[in-house]
């Protein structure tokens, strides 16, 4: 079985420029993740609301929007490895605000960095795409999906584990300078990164050099859909996931961060197991089938919809919550997929920057939905009526451009 993993190993043994940028990637993601630890586990610690806790969520994706307009206009002037070099240094500074917050019991202060660093993922994500298309050849492009999948990953399986770990063990602002250690890391791997990355594409341009636009109307059905994949999967697995602290806290108001970080844990491990069980031969034919894609969606709900009726047993809800990953992170890896299998090298940022904006735009409106209503009836009855509501959405969308 040619699975994802096999194939990232292959990539990986030719590409050594593709070993320092995940090396990077992972070194990056393990400072977010300690951040999000952090933040959350603080938020807990300080008692905040619900909504509070939803808002957090909000505001770690609705700034992606406004970060891949830059980063898909930055991508047409500055080379993509100097760019994501960029964020890693911007994201090390962004660490000043969550200090701020904990010295001074600031909520706002620790919100803030959510929003900073998706501003500076939805900036490095189209420069990301554009380093793949670039550098890989069109047989190697499910090693891509496979990599982008263990740096997605990577953010909460180090990040949040260590931290969880950690967080009861070290004070948060110790955390924090871990955090910083792992930026200045990265930005390092990937300025070594950059000495061996070719020069040129692999692939003969048949475009004027340089990232080009996109217009919805003038694009096939084929990548059109390629463009809804992401947005649909964050429709359906937003509410849940930034309902998820607030459903814990719920469950067992006494403990709620005893329960919620290793959930995060959970969480992440589903997200990297999930795609890398995937068969990196039938990647197109996965991507192309509506049946598959929904079932894995409907898993992931009813994972998430389980989670509220087990009576706060951390075995059981451990186990769901890496169920409901395993199935969404295989919608994750397909949408993946499609936007660097089915456009072009001279249009991969643009189309990139496109579907992270829409996916940012559609995860913050469901994630506003689902805050309001919990305020109202509480996490968990939100959780039914929004994702359920937008898993029938989804179904209708992609029915009107099935394959």
């Amino acid at each position: 079985m040619n699975n994802l993993l096999i194939v990232l190993a292959r990539a990986l043994r030719r590409h050594r420029w593709l070993a320092l940028l995940g090396g990077a990637f992972i070194l990056s993601s393990l400072g977010n993740g300690l951040t999000q630890v952090v933040v959350f586990g603080q938020l807990l610690r300080w008692h905040a609301p619900a909504a509070t806790l939803t808002f957090a969520y909000m505001l770690a994706t609705l700034p992606g929007f406004f970060g891949s307009l830059l980063g898909e206009r930055l991508c047409r002037r500055v080379p993509p490895l100097r760019l994501l070099i960029m964020t890693e240094l911007l994201g090390l500074f962004a660490l000043l605000s969550p200090m701020l917050g904990l010295l001074y019991h600031n909520l706002p202060a620790m919100l803030v960095v959510q929003s900073v660093e998706a501003l500076l993922g939805g900036m490095s994500y189209p420069a990301l795409t554009l380093i793949f298309k670039q550098g890989l050849s069109t047989e190697e492009l499910p090693a891509a999906t496979g990599m982008e999948t263990l740096i997605f990953a990577s953010q909460v399986l180090l990040g949040t584990g260590l931290g969880v770990l950690l967080f009861e063990v070290l004070d948060p602002l110790t955390l924090l300078s871990i955090d910083a250690l792992s930026f200045v890391a990265a930005a390092l791997l990937l300025a070594v990164t950059a000495t061996q990355f070719p020069l040129r594409p692999r692939r003969p341009a048949v475009a004027p050099p340089g990232p080009i636009g996109i217009r919805w109307r003038g694009l096939p059905g084929l990548q059109q859909r390629s463009l809804l994949l992401l947005p649909a999967l964050a429709a359906v697995g937003s509410p849940a996931m930034a309902l998820l602290p607030a459903i814990a806290q719920q469950i067992r108001p006494d403990d709620a961060t005893g329960l919620a970080l290793p959930l995060l844990f959970a969480r992440s491990l589903g997200q990297l197991c999930g795609p890398l069980l995937l068969n990196g031969d039938t990647l197109p034919l996965y991507a192309k089938s509506n049946m598959r894609l929904l079932l894995c969606m409907g898993v992931f709900l009813a994972a998430y919809g389980a989670l509220p009726l087990l009576g706060g047993q951390p075995a059981a809800a451990l186990g769901v919550i890496f169920v409901a990953h395993l199935a969404s992170n295989v919608v994750f890896a397909l949408g993946t997929f499609s936007i660097l299998a089915y456009f072009p090298a001279e249009q991969i940022s643009g189309a990139s920057a496109k579907a992270w904006r829409w996916q940012a735009v559609t995860s913050a409106l469901a994630t506003a939905i689902a805050a309001g209503l919990a305020s109202e009836w509480g996490a968990a009855r939100a959780l039914y009526c929004v994702s359920l509501t937008f898993l029938a959405a989804v179904a209708f969308i992609l029915a009107r451009y099935r394959q």
